[in-house]
């Protein structure tokens, strides 16, 4: 049953802190009372809407961010890890090297000078994390 226009908006708004607040501490049981939901309801209907369980959208959003920080060359991966959220550098890199193809440190040490040649947008849809290879 597709979700209707007042839950697409609840859920919206938990995606959009998602977004937001990626690097934060970020749990179900929060992320479901934004959307004025069960933790059950919320991750049913997240999926439902989105294509994804909630916390599949915000590993993405956080290795999408890791990706920029990596390209910047200037911060560990360790660094790195703990600037988007994650609290474990096994489970960030097991996950990053999922939805990158590649190590955070073999992405880091690649060469992105192609990217600066392209506006933020392009860059932005271009490196975004594929959850295909997931």
């Amino acid at each position: 049953m597709a979700p209707d226009l007042d839950e697409l908006r609840r859920l919206r708004r938990a995606r959009d802190r998602m977004d937001r607040e990626y690097a934060r501490p970020l749990d179900l049981s929060a992320l479901a009372r934004t959307a004025l939901m069960s933790s059950g309801h919320f991750s049913r209907r997240f999926r439902d809407a989105y294509g994804e369980t909630p916390y599949s959208y915000l590993m993405t959003r956080r290795i999408e961010r890791a990706k920029a920080l990596l390209r910047r060359g200037d911060l560990s991966v360790t660094d790195v890890c703990l600037a988007v959220g994650c609290t474990s550098l096994g489970s960030f890199s097991a996950r990053f090297t999922q939805l990158v193809g590649q190590t955070p440190s073999a992405y880091r040490a690649s060469d992105h000078g192609d990217l600066r040649l392209m506006s933020g947008c392009q860059a932005m849809v271009l490196t975004r994390p594929r959850r295909d290879r997931a």
